[in-house]
Protein backbone atom coordinates (compact mmCIF):
# COMPACT_ATOMS: atom_id res chain seq x y z
CA UNK A 1 0.00 0.00 0.00
CA UNK A 2 2.85 2.55 1.08
CA UNK A 3 4.67 1.62 -2.01
CA UNK A 4 1.71 2.25 -4.25
CA UNK A 5 1.43 5.48 -2.88
CA UNK A 6 4.98 6.54 -3.62
CA UNK A 7 4.70 5.17 -6.70
CA UNK A 8 1.13 7.19 -7.86
CA UNK A 9 0.29 9.69 -5.01
CA UNK A 10 -2.83 7.54 -3.56
CA UNK A 11 -4.69 4.64 -3.68
CA UNK A 12 -8.13 3.88 -3.92
CA UNK A 13 -10.04 0.69 -1.86
CA UNK A 14 -10.96 -0.59 -5.68
CA UNK A 15 -7.02 -0.91 -6.15
CA UNK A 16 -6.38 -1.93 -2.78
CA UNK A 17 -8.80 -4.54 -3.43
CA UNK A 18 -8.54 -5.81 -7.41
CA UNK A 19 -4.37 -5.07 -7.56
CA UNK A 20 -3.72 -6.44 -4.12
CA UNK A 21 -6.43 -8.63 -2.69
CA UNK A 22 -7.20 -6.67 0.11
CA UNK A 23 -10.73 -7.88 1.25
CA UNK A 24 -11.28 -5.16 3.82
CA UNK A 25 -9.26 -2.36 2.33
CA UNK A 26 -10.22 0.05 5.44
CA UNK A 27 -8.28 -2.74 7.61
CA UNK A 28 -5.19 -2.06 5.33
CA UNK A 29 -5.37 1.90 5.92
CA UNK A 30 -5.65 0.88 9.90
CA UNK A 31 -2.40 -1.15 9.75
CA UNK A 32 -0.55 1.39 8.07
CA UNK A 33 -1.74 4.10 10.19
CA UNK A 34 -0.43 1.87 13.14
CA UNK A 35 3.22 2.15 12.25
CA UNK A 36 3.55 5.46 12.56
CA UNK A 37 2.60 6.86 9.13
CA UNK A 38 -0.08 9.67 8.75
CA UNK A 39 -2.93 8.80 6.05
CA UNK A 40 -5.74 10.79 5.16
CA UNK A 41 -8.65 9.65 3.77
CA UNK A 42 -10.96 11.34 0.94
CA UNK A 43 -13.36 10.16 -1.48
CA UNK A 44 -12.94 9.35 -5.25
CA UNK A 45 -15.16 8.68 -8.34
CA UNK A 46 -14.28 5.23 -9.63
CA UNK A 47 -14.74 4.51 -13.56
CA UNK A 48 -18.60 3.60 -13.12
CA UNK A 49 -19.20 7.20 -11.59
CA UNK A 50 -19.42 5.48 -7.92
CA UNK A 51 -18.17 7.69 -4.44
CA UNK A 52 -15.43 5.45 -3.21
CA UNK A 53 -12.39 6.13 -0.65
CA UNK A 54 -9.07 6.42 -1.47
CA UNK A 55 -6.13 7.33 0.97
CA UNK A 56 -2.62 9.27 0.82
CA UNK A 57 0.09 10.36 3.44
CA UNK A 58 -0.93 13.19 5.61
CA UNK A 59 1.85 15.68 6.95
CA UNK A 60 4.88 13.82 7.03
CA UNK A 61 5.72 16.14 10.75
CA UNK A 62 3.13 13.87 12.52
CA UNK A 63 5.01 10.71 11.74
CA UNK A 64 5.09 8.59 15.36
CA UNK A 65 8.76 7.67 16.39
CA UNK A 66 7.30 5.59 18.24
CA UNK A 67 5.30 3.12 16.34
CA UNK A 68 7.35 3.19 13.08
CA UNK A 69 8.21 0.04 11.34
CA UNK A 70 5.58 -2.23 13.91
CA UNK A 71 3.04 -1.94 16.53
CA UNK A 72 2.88 0.89 19.25
CA UNK A 73 5.74 0.18 21.53
CA UNK A 74 5.84 0.80 25.55
CA UNK A 75 8.10 0.51 28.03
CA UNK A 76 8.45 -2.87 29.66
CA UNK A 77 7.12 -0.96 33.43
CA UNK A 78 3.93 0.41 31.81
CA UNK A 79 3.05 -3.29 30.79
CA UNK A 80 4.13 -4.30 34.38
CA UNK A 81 1.75 -1.82 35.74
CA UNK A 82 -1.42 -3.41 33.71
CA UNK A 83 -0.23 -6.38 35.29
CA UNK A 84 0.42 -5.50 38.74
CA UNK A 85 -3.59 -3.49 38.68
CA UNK A 86 -5.43 -6.23 36.72
CA UNK A 87 -3.22 -9.71 37.37
CA UNK A 88 -1.59 -11.55 34.05
CA UNK A 89 -4.94 -12.03 32.16
CA UNK A 90 -6.81 -11.01 29.38
CA UNK A 91 -9.46 -8.49 30.49
CA UNK A 92 -11.82 -10.17 27.90
CA UNK A 93 -12.24 -13.37 28.87
CA UNK A 94 -10.04 -13.49 32.09
CA UNK A 95 -8.01 -16.42 30.94
CA UNK A 96 -4.64 -16.55 32.87
CA UNK A 97 -1.73 -16.30 30.72
CA UNK A 98 2.31 -15.42 31.20
CA UNK A 99 2.81 -11.64 30.90
CA UNK A 100 4.87 -12.28 27.71
CA UNK A 101 1.68 -13.51 25.76
CA UNK A 102 -0.48 -10.69 26.57
CA UNK A 103 -0.72 -7.79 24.34
CA UNK A 104 -1.34 -3.87 25.78
CA UNK A 105 -4.82 -2.93 24.28
CA UNK A 106 -5.94 0.84 24.08
CA UNK A 107 -9.54 0.54 25.37
CA UNK A 108 -10.64 3.03 22.77
CA UNK A 109 -10.01 2.10 18.67
CA UNK A 110 -6.67 4.30 17.26
CA UNK A 111 -9.46 4.57 14.47
CA UNK A 112 -11.63 6.22 16.91
CA UNK A 113 -9.54 7.92 19.20
CA UNK A 114 -6.82 9.27 16.66
CA UNK A 115 -4.20 7.82 19.66
CA UNK A 116 -2.79 11.53 20.03
CA UNK A 117 -0.99 11.13 23.30
CA UNK A 118 2.34 10.55 23.16
CA UNK A 119 4.45 8.00 25.35
CA UNK A 120 4.44 10.72 28.37
CA UNK A 121 1.18 11.42 28.34
CA UNK A 122 -0.48 7.90 28.25
CA UNK A 123 -2.57 7.11 31.36
CA UNK A 124 -3.04 3.56 32.32
CA UNK A 125 -6.70 3.68 32.99
CA UNK A 126 -6.64 4.10 28.81
CA UNK A 127 -5.30 0.58 28.00
CA UNK A 128 -5.72 -2.96 29.62
CA UNK A 129 -4.11 -6.08 28.57
CA UNK A 130 -5.60 -8.46 26.37
CA UNK A 131 -4.84 -12.21 24.75
CA UNK A 132 -4.17 -12.50 20.96
CA UNK A 133 -7.21 -14.25 20.51
CA UNK A 134 -9.62 -11.66 22.00
CA UNK A 135 -7.68 -8.95 20.45
CA UNK A 136 -8.70 -10.24 16.80
CA UNK A 137 -11.63 -10.55 18.05
CA UNK A 138 -12.30 -6.84 18.93
CA UNK A 139 -10.84 -5.64 15.89
CA UNK A 140 -13.26 -7.64 13.71
CA UNK A 141 -15.96 -6.39 15.66
CA UNK A 142 -14.99 -2.79 16.04
CA UNK A 143 -14.70 -2.33 12.02
CA UNK A 144 -17.84 -3.74 11.53
CA UNK A 145 -19.24 -1.38 14.11
CA UNK A 146 -21.07 1.84 12.59
CA UNK A 147 -19.88 4.07 15.21
CA UNK A 148 -15.93 2.94 14.15
CA UNK A 149 -17.38 3.40 10.33
CA UNK A 150 -19.13 6.77 10.29
CA UNK A 151 -19.32 8.67 13.43
CA UNK A 152 -15.99 7.61 15.36
CA UNK A 153 -17.72 9.13 18.93
CA UNK A 154 -15.44 7.77 21.50
CA UNK A 155 -18.27 7.94 24.06
CA UNK A 156 -19.48 5.28 22.50
CA UNK A 157 -16.87 3.05 22.59
CA UNK A 158 -16.43 3.99 25.94
CA UNK A 159 -19.63 2.37 27.02
CA UNK A 160 -18.86 -1.14 24.70
CA UNK A 161 -17.39 -4.16 25.92
CA UNK A 162 -14.90 -4.12 23.99
CA UNK A 163 -13.59 -0.81 25.75
CA UNK A 164 -15.19 -1.67 29.21
CA UNK A 165 -15.68 -5.43 30.23
CA UNK A 166 -16.65 -4.79 33.49
CA UNK A 167 -19.42 -2.46 32.95
CA UNK A 168 -21.21 -2.20 29.32
CA UNK A 169 -24.17 -0.95 27.49
CA UNK A 170 -23.29 -2.29 24.23
CA UNK A 171 -21.50 -4.16 21.96
CA UNK A 172 -20.71 -2.48 18.85
CA UNK A 173 -23.65 -0.77 19.18
CA UNK A 174 -25.79 -4.32 19.54
CA UNK A 175 -27.95 -5.04 22.69
CA UNK A 176 -26.09 -7.74 23.45
CA UNK A 177 -25.05 -9.33 27.86
CA UNK A 178 -22.06 -11.93 27.17
CA UNK A 179 -20.11 -13.64 29.72
CA UNK A 180 -16.68 -15.53 28.54
CA UNK A 181 -16.36 -18.67 30.40
CA UNK A 182 -13.12 -20.41 29.79
CA UNK A 183 -12.50 -23.95 32.15
CA UNK A 184 -8.78 -24.31 32.83
CA UNK A 185 -6.50 -27.17 34.07
CA UNK A 186 -8.27 -29.62 36.70
CA UNK A 187 -11.72 -27.56 35.29
CA UNK A 188 -11.44 -29.32 32.03
CA UNK A 189 -13.00 -32.69 33.26
CA UNK A 190 -16.27 -30.69 33.88
CA UNK A 191 -16.48 -28.90 30.79
CA UNK A 192 -15.85 -32.60 29.38
CA UNK A 193 -18.57 -33.74 31.06
CA UNK A 194 -20.89 -30.76 30.03
CA UNK A 195 -20.01 -31.17 26.56
CA UNK A 196 -21.09 -34.69 26.52
CA UNK A 197 -24.96 -33.87 28.17
CA UNK A 198 -24.98 -31.04 25.76
CA UNK A 199 -24.11 -33.50 22.79
CA UNK A 200 -26.83 -35.92 24.15
CA UNK A 201 -29.47 -33.16 24.27
CA UNK A 202 -28.09 -31.94 20.19
CA UNK A 203 -27.70 -28.55 21.86
CA UNK A 204 -24.29 -25.93 21.55
CA UNK A 205 -22.48 -25.57 24.45
CA UNK A 206 -23.54 -22.03 24.93
CA UNK A 207 -27.49 -23.41 24.39
CA UNK A 208 -26.81 -25.60 27.23
CA UNK A 209 -25.20 -23.42 29.91
CA UNK A 210 -28.27 -20.77 29.00
CA UNK A 211 -30.46 -23.75 30.00
CA UNK A 212 -29.04 -24.64 33.24
CA UNK A 213 -28.45 -20.75 33.59
CA UNK A 214 -31.97 -20.46 32.90
CA UNK A 215 -33.16 -23.90 35.63
CA UNK A 216 -30.84 -22.48 38.21
CA UNK A 217 -32.46 -18.90 38.15
CA UNK A 218 -36.17 -19.73 37.77
CA UNK A 219 -35.47 -21.84 40.79
CA UNK A 220 -35.31 -18.57 43.24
Amino acid sequence: MAEHILAHGSITTEELTTLYGYNHPPRAARDLRETGIPLETFRVKNAEGRTIAAYRFGNTEAIRADRLAGWTTFPKQFKQQLIERDGAKCSICQSRFEGRYLQIDHRIPYEVVSDSETPEERKIENYMLICGTCNRAKSWSCEHCPNWIQAKDPQVCVNCYWATPESYIHIALRHIRRVEVVWEETEITLYENLKKQAETLNLSMPEYVKKLVNKLVSKD
